[in-house]
């Protein structure tokens, strides 16, 4: 058990203990699949486009024949859905049209706006340079090709993707299924009338939310009193992981660490050198594990950032992102960091040269949740970073 985890070290013990715990398999329809973590590759069963097809309106034609002025015989018609079934021949040309198949014969799509009908025939009124305009068997991808591998996230391209293959059904990992609990006497539902000394809970509809965007299945374990007592009979939700919030400090009512303790839950590493975000902690217990994030808005929002999300995708699965360094310009000086990693709630934008800028919010207090409102991302700094200056190149994290 680590007593104070860097933030490096914390990843990877997460990363550890989700990928010790990855969740099973399951088949699914497509259409049901959105954000799913594919356990299995899918290939393409079907060439794309199946066939020869017209990029274009107008006469499929043999490029040969594609003399300035030529006049040519109009024999039939291939239409989406409605292909042609004869064979060009020379001095023939067939009416086609977007996505239709190419008959036999020809190579080359004369486009209407090069032509002049007259009844069965077509004349050609532009130069033809060269055979265009047909997109070729397979030349999207050919059948047995891998479309989406295994570990991808499905987004709508990929299940588009996946269904241009002919793929009616995938393999996913299970979603996970991830309990929130908040903790604290003093927290009350929002719209309630409040009394004195309550607050209102407002990160655990967050947090509820934004699990379901990261494909988790989010279970709301309520809110407890702060006693171990309260605590410990809400932990016996059938979760694969509880997220816990607040009451993980050194106060005296600060009872959920040993409640979790008590229900056999074994600790991690009990806190993160993060700012905001150091009473962070991480346990587990047998096929479950349990995420502590502090009690303070923006602390909690930050950590879910940091730790929750690499969580979910060990524990799915999910291919890792790629290691590259994402820098901006900061718009505003920042003072040099202390002892601990810092998160500042920021917002990136991109000037008409394309140059990235970052400016952090004014006020950094980890009670803050206004500046999440337009925070799209986070200025990291690293453990005793120097000062910057407005202008300098400083590390980013985009928030998803």
């Amino acid at each position: 058990m680590i007593r104070m985890a860097s933030v490096e070290q914390a990843l990877a013990l997460i990363a550890e203990h989700g990928a010790a715990r990855r969740l099973g398999r399951e088949s699914v329809a497509l259409a049901a699949a959105h954000g799913r973590i594919l356990a299995e590759p899918v290939t393409a069963q079907v060439n794309q486009p199946p066939a020869n097809v017209s990029a274009m309106d107008g006469y499929a034609v043999r490029h040969a024949d594609m003399k300035l002025s030529a006049t040519l015989r109009v024999t039939g018609e291939s239409r989406a859905g409605g292909p042609f079934y004869g064979k060009l021949n020379p001095g023939e040309a067939i009416r086609i049209f977007t996505g239709a198949h190419v008959p036999p014969g020809a190579d080359h799509i004369l486009i209407q706006e090069d032509t002049r009908r007259d009844g069965d025939t077509v004349t050609v009124t532009f130069e033809q340079p060269r055979p265009e305009n047909i997109r070729r068997k397979g030349m999207d991808f050919a059948q047995g090709a891998l479309l989406v591998p295994a570990g991808h996230a499905l987004s709508e391209g990929a299940i588009s993707l996946a269904a241009a293959g002919n793929t009616g059904r995938v393999s996913v990992r299970k979603a996970p299924r991830i309990g929130v609990l908040a903790n604290g006497d003093e927290l009350a539902e929002a719209g309630s009338q409040l009394t004195t000394g309550q607050v209102v809970n407002s990160i655990q509809p967050a947090l509820l939310a934004i699990l379901c965007r990261w494909g988790a299945i989010a279970l709301d374990l309520g809110v407890s009193r702060d006693t171990e007592e309260d605590v410990r009979k809400r932990l016996a939700a059938p979760c694969d992981v509880i997220v816990s919030i607040g009451g993980a400090s050194v106060g005296d009512y600060d009872v959920v660490r040993s409640a979790f303790a008590a229900e056999g839950f074994a600790p991690i590493f009990e806190k993160v050198a993060v700012k905001p975000g150091k009473p962070t902690w991480f346990s587990a217990k047998d096929s479950h594990l349990a995420l502590g994030l502090p009690g303070n808005p923006a602390a909690a929002m930050v950590t879910a950032q940091l730790f929750l999300r690499p969580l979910i995708a060990a524990l799915t699965g999910a291919t890792p992102e790629p290691a590259c360094l994402q820098r901006a310009h900061t718009t505003t000086p920042l003072p040099a960091a202390g002892n601990r990693e810092e998160y500042l709630r920021a917002v990136l934008t991109l000037d008409a040269e394309g140059r990235a800028h970052i400016r952090a919010a004014e006020n950094q207090d980890s009670s803050m949740l206004s500046p999440f409102l337009t925070a799209n991302a986070l200025i990291h700094r690293p453990i005793k970073a120097p000062a910057a200056a407005a202008g300098d190149l400083v590390n980013i994290v985009t928030l998803k």
